[in-house]
């Protein structure tokens, strides 16, 4: 059998919240149904922020709201504080990602917290989660290959950050290439160091393609024991905080290329491929993705 790589699919999440249009709860539905039907399982549903600093994410509890019922499949919600925390653990969320910048300059400007402020809310908001219940909890730690205002970030701080997931026991911990700066080389060492620091997680790689590394970068990854990737249908994403920052790994550019090394993913290319040119016409401007304007290859039939 071969072996597998699971997707998380954050299209619906990381996705939207840099583009222009902004959709209704409806058209984010549907596209996560789409989503669905292309066989993922896992995947980023809705963002607990102020939707007055971004206004792409409104909706998050109607969103979680209008999803059917579904065996097998878990729908994340995204939190940045405490008060995030509460919004998302009282939906029907599966699965909540904290983040935690590995910079002040991003955090600040991202979350209105420092570093150390955000550990403190993630350790919070394990704490609250054991005390009381509710979703499991996940990490981020976004910037963790660059910063767009400090520049390069220490592997050290990055670790930090993993250690404090690793004694809270959270079950997974994504390093995310918020703004593209990372390289294949870094990927494979900042993540073998990664697994010596945080034995007990499971490991997530995100990453973005402004500088055309991503899918270099994910092979990268993949080469040193990562086996959860997340990516976006079509390469939609950025972050609004980030300047110059642009989209995720295409989930059908990354499925296209695991399937053609021999890993199973569960994902359909070419359903992937239509649900890219839906969302593009939803939003106004053509997928990015190599597989949205070549096809997949071998042609299917």
């Amino acid at each position: 059998m071969s072996e597998a790589i699971e997707i998380v699919e954050v299209g619906a999440r990381d996705g939207l919240q840099n583009e222009a249009a902004i959709l209704e709860v409806g058209d984010k539905l549907d596209f996560i149904a789409r989503l669905e039907a292309c066989g993922v399982r896992r995947l980023e549903a809705a963002s607990f922020v102020n939707p007055r600093r971004v206004p792409q994410m409104a909706g998050a509890e109607e969103i979680l709201a209008g999803l059917p019922a579904a065996a097998g499949r878990r729908r994340i919600g995204l939190v940045l504080n405490e008060r995030g925390w509460e919004r998302a653990r009282a939906t029907a969320c599966d699965e909540v990602n904290v983040v935690v910048c590995a910079s002040d300059g991003f955090g600040i400007r991202n979350q209105g917290a420092s570093r150390a402020e955000q550990m403190e809310a993630l350790a919070a908001i394990a704490r609250d989660q054991k005390a009381r219940g509710g979703p499991p909890i996940t990490l981020t730690v976004s910037v963790a290959f660059g910063c767009p205002f400090e520049g390069e970030v220490a592997e050290e701080v990055v670790l930090d950050i993993v250690r404090l997931a690793d004694a809270l026991d959270l079950p997974e911990t994504a390093l995310a290439d918020t703004i593209g700066a990372a390289d294949p080389w870094k990927v494979r060492r900042l993540f073998e160091k990664a697994r010596k620091a945080a034995p007990r997680t499971t490991l997530r790689a995100h990453f973005h393609d402004t500088r055309g590394a991503a899918l270099a970068n994910a092979y990268a990854a993949v080469e040193a024991g990562v086996r959860v990737l997340d990516a976006s249908c079509g390469g939609l994403g950025g972050c609004p905080f980030a300047p110059g920052a642009t989209g995720n790994v295409a989930t059908e550019d990354l499925v296209w290329m695991l399937h053609r090394a021999g890993f199973e993913t569960g994902l359909d290319v070419d359903a992937l491929i239509a649900a890219a040119r839906w969302i593009g016409e939803r939003i106004g401007k053509p997928p990015v993705s190599a597989l949205s304007r070549a096809g997949a290859f071998p042609k299917a039939g």
